[in-house]
């Protein structure tokens, strides 16, 4: 079937007219001439319910007919609402590339920009590329060398420079050596080849904290010790001398962080060896505090403790009470191993000194009873604990005279008891060189 289009003029809208308004497209029955359906997988032909008219809103053309013109009288109202008309806003998509291409617009031509954004976008790129070589090349290609006077160069003096810069003489110094060093290693062209406004092509960025040093303590022999251990503890130099030009910020970190306070401890360890100095001022210091004196003479106690278990476990020797030195018995020995073991598994943090008494004690008294099973070994302690005993009065005898003291100043210094215990000493050798005595006449 076919539907007649009116060619009026009325449906024709002129160049002067204002276009007519969008009205529905008619339901037409599809026919050899008719647009394509939306969906070609879709639509069938005759199937008036998938055919689809788009809106038109240009004139009319042959092979376009006016689809704004209005329905002929007599079309069925059945088949002019089986079509759609889609709405006539601008898709997302080209919605969003015309507003960025609207934005771009905004933006000046090449030529229309300020020339300080140019500048500054150009210093930023060769900074981003070259970081602070950018700057050691003004310093180097301005500032003289020394020794030349201000006669044979161009160049201005590094605290000229430093006046115009708005900064220090020491900070234009920095990065003065700093290209000086990479001039010696033929990074960068030597001084006297450049003048005031000369470019030359810079390394690379990341070669700069390779020759830059942004602290002045570096170049000193302390500053050169210094930055060595840092770079044998694989640190960056920086970061040492900042702390070692603060002593003041190590001292906070060290009273408010346990692990800053433990890592400055082993520090201080590891160079006792090599400094004197450094260690009398510790000893110095110990010796004059009471909780450090107690602490030193417990750590020494429990470090001879262990070290009396370690030489049973490792040399299979024992010493008795009495001083004598005898070899462990195979029992006494695995023992002593035993404890050193449970010892040695200790963490770092965790004290040994409850483990080392512990151990100390069951050796002792292993010690002991082997002496004390043994009648030969038994008979020898109490001969070594005699000798031991006797050598001990002997000095302290030897100390009992007079002979410092004048004859008049005798009477002050004797005190009631003095006489009375040298007579229970005289008493007790007395007792003693009779027993000794007795047992020569039964030999």
């Amino acid at each position: 079937m076919s539907v007649a289009i009116d060619s009026s003029d009325a449906a024709i809208p002129s160049g002067d007219a204002a276009p007519a308004e969008p009205v529905p497209a008619p339901a037409v029955a599809p026919d050899s001439s008719a647009a394509a359906p939306a969906n070609e997988e879709t639509a069938e032909p005759g199937d008036a319910e998938n055919m689809w008219t788009p809106p038109t809103t240009d004139a009319p053309t042959a092979d376009a007919p006016d689809a704004a013109a209005p329905a002929p009288e007599g079309t069925p109202d059945s088949v002019s609402d089986s079509f759609w008309t889609p709405p006539t806003e601008v898709p997302f998509a080209e919605s969003s590339v015309a507003d960025e291409e609207a934005a771009a617009d905004d933006d000046p031509a090449p030529g229309d920009v300020p020339e300080a954004i140019t500048r500054d976008a150009h210093e930023f790129g060769v900074y981003a590329r070259t970081g602070g070589w950018s700057f050691a090349l003004k310093v180097a290609r301005s500032v003289r060398p020394g020794g030349q006077s201000a006669g044979e160069s161009a160049k201005v003096s590094a605290r000229k420079f430093a006046e115009l810069a708005g900064c220090s003489p020491d900070r234009v110094m920095r990065f003065y050596k700093a290209w000086d060093s990479a001039a010696d290693d033929g990074l960068v062209p030597q001084f006297e080849a450049l003048t005031p406004g000369t470019d030359v092509e810079l390394p690379d960025a990341d070669v700069w904290l390779s020759y830059y040093v942004s602290r002045n303590s570096a170049t000193s022999v302390r500053g050169q010790a210094i930055t060595e251990a840092a770079e044998s503890e694989g640190i960056r130099p920086t970061k040492a001398l900042e702390v070692a030009e603060n002593p003041t910020a190590l001292r906070a970190a060290i009273l408010a962080d346990p692990g800053t306070a433990e890592a400055a401890r082993k520090a201080l360890m590891d160079r006792l060896d090599e400094d004197p100095v450094l260690r009398t001022g510790m000893a110095r210091d110990i010796v004059r505090t009471d909780d450090l004196k107690k602490a030193v003479a417990e750590e020494t106690k429990t470090g001879g403790q262990l070290e009396y278990v370690r030489r049973i476990a490792e040399e299979g020797q024992v010493k008795t009470p009495a001083g004598q030195k005898i070899e462990a018995s195979p029992a006494l020995r695995e023992e002593a191993e035993r404890h050193l073991s449970l010892i040695d598994e200790l963490d770092e943090d965790e004290e040994a000194g409850e483990w080392a008494r512990e151990a100390y004690d069951t050796v002792r008294t292993l010690v002991a009873e082997t002496v004390e099973k043994d009648p030969e070994l038994r008979v020898q302690e109490r001969r070594a604990k005699f000798y031991s005993s006797l050598q001990k009065a002997t000095k302290a005898f030897e100390e009992l005279t007079f002979d410092d003291v004048a004859a008049e100043e005798i009477d002050d210094i004797v005190e009631d008891d003095m006489l009375q215990r040298l007579e229970e000493l005289q008493s007790a050798i007395a007792t003693c060189i009779t027993a000794l005595q007795s047992a020569q006449k039964k030999d």
